[in-house]
């Protein structure tokens, strides 16, 4: 609940009673579970955290090739189209919110676009590149892909992404 109430209000503007509402539960006994809001938030990033580790390894076990669980990362921008024309991306909108604050939690919040970053890095890899420049291709997809998300939530356009998703694929084919 409070991952929904970040990604769609902001960190800053979700208070406690927010959640506690949210949830269904009185803020006394929410105060019992969580002690402040920075508690929520690192309880957040742990379960994004965890969610990914288990998307990324679900992608790995389903997918054949390098090429096509790159692919997989590339369409995660359809299959939450939805919510990104509205919200944006979830991790990029918290780094970049939680940047601006200088809050302490940004480095752990970070951690999901390592994780990304690094999975990108082992495909690319895995396609024959040298580190160098697979963690380079690394980095252009996750450029490229919040840079989509930011404009399709701009412009409120979910027919953005489909054509930067076809683009992003037949750019994919160019460098396998």
């Amino acid at each position: 609940m409070a991952d929904n109430l970040f990604y769609q209000q902001g960190f800053e503007n979700t208070s406690f009673a927010d959640i506690a509402n949210k949830v269904g539960i009185s803020r006394g006994n929410f105060y019992h579970h969580f002690k402040s809001k920075d508690s929520i938030l690192d309880a957040v990033i742990k379960r994004r955290l965890a969610n990914t580790e288990k998307m990324l390894t679900d992608w790995h076990e389903s997918e054949n090739s390098a090429e096509a669980r790159i692919k997989c990362f590339i369409n995660i921008l359809l299959m939450n189209r939805a919510k990104i024309k509205l919200y944006g991306c979830p991790v990029g909108s918290l780094t970049t919110e939680l940047g601006k604050l200088s809050h302490p939690l940004l480095s752990d919040a970070n951690k999901v676009f390592t994780l990304f970053k690094r999975w990108l890095t082992t495909q690319f890899k895995a396609l024959g590149y040298d580190d160098v420049n697979a963690e380079d291709l690394a980095m252009q997809v996750l450029a490229r892909s919040q840079g989509a998300a930011i404009v399709a939530s701009a412009f409120h356009d979910e027919s953005f992404l489909y054509k930067e998703v076809e683009a992003f694929s037949l750019w994919l084919d160019d460098v396998n």
